[in-house]
């Protein structure tokens, strides 16, 4: 609308340039802010105060507030015109299978003028179980663990927003992310410790994506993401968890880790691994690359090993 029909008059230039807030500025968010152009006015929620001069000093205007807290996001009603969705559900909540900060976060959203693109990071678990078949977008989903019932649900009400509100949403169903500067994003430590993976004739296909992709994967969500829709968010490699850690080990001149039975396997592993190695599938991304556009910097694991 020209700014003599506009009712509000001429806005001033920091209401029309795009304004983009990050929830759950981590890795992933921060990489999402570095890759933006300096045109777009950078948000960020956050709970804590400390974190508000390290934001500042990467261009972000830090909106404190908290997910579980409804009342304290009612600063975010109308300020984005696109949002990026990285935080996790809770974990320690009576309900195990919702995501109440996914609902808080949607209920603040709709109190102003809306976003036109929110992009929302799920994860390849709410699949489940497929058996090591290729696994596309349509798939009907099955998640078998507390943490992927989470997501689902928080995918069903964005899908809902997204159809109530006109808000273009759209779900990255991201598997295990890697990087030699992130956290644990490497399985150099594990294999330091000499975790043991399962034989081969137990093993289970495992997918990946390097988090600098993930990163180019959510703006490419953001402003080419068709409405209402999930895309895979995985390069193109096709390994079995135990082959991950065999060609990660020799990259690294490290010893392969040793394997064990299926059935003995909770003798000596953790229950949140042996959780991960009861699924099996190989994610496919053609709709990353095809729908979204997305050329990937790393497309296979070791590629993005080798920089490491």
């Amino acid at each position: 609308m020209p700014s003599n029909l506009n009712p509000l008059g001429a806005l001033p230039f920091r209401f029309r340039r795009e304004r983009v807030l990050i929830v759950g500025c981590g890795d992933v968010g921060l990489r999402v802010a570095r890759l933006l152009p300096r045109n777009v006015r950078l948000l960020a929620l956050t709970s804590s105060r400390e974190r508000l001069p390290a934001l500042r000093a990467q261009r972000i205007t830090p909106l404190q507030g908290n997910l579980d807290d409804g009342a304290s996001l009612r600063r975010l009603a109308g300020l984005a015109t696109r949002v990026v969705h990285l935080a996790p559900p809770p974990g320690d909540q009576p309900d195990w299978r919702t995501d109440p900060r996914t609902q808080a976060l949607l209920r603040a959203l709709r109190l102003r003028s809306l976003p036109q693109s929110l992009v929302y990071g799920s994860t390849s678990g709410v699949y489940g179980d497929c058996g090591g078949e290729w696994v596309r977008e349509t798939r009907p989903l099955s998640p078998r663990t507390p943490r992927a019932q989470r997501r689902v649900h928080a995918e069903g009400h964005l899908r809902l927003f997204g159809r109530a509100t006109g808000t273009h949403v759209h779900l990255l169903r991201i598997p295990g992310i890697y990087a030699p500067d992130r956290e644990g994003g490497t399985p150099r430590g594990r294999l330091l410790k000499g975790t043991p993976v399962l034989r081969a004739e137990d093993d289970v296909y495992t997918n990946h994506i390097h988090a600098d992709d993930l990163a180019r994967a959510c703006l490419a969500a953001l402003w080419r993401g068709k409405p209402q829709r999930a895309s895979n968010a995985n390069d193109d490699t096709q390994l079995k968890m135990g082959d991950y850690f065999d060609l990660a080990a020799d990259l690294y001149g490290l010893p392969r880790p040793p394997r064990l039975a299926r059935g003995t396997a909770h003798e000596e592993l953790p229950l949140m691994l042996l959780s991960f190695m009861s699924e099996s599938r190989r994610l496919d991304n053609t709709r990353l690359k095809r729908e979204l556009r997305l050329r990937l910097h790393y497309p296979t694991v070791e590629q993005g090993l080798r920089n490491c």
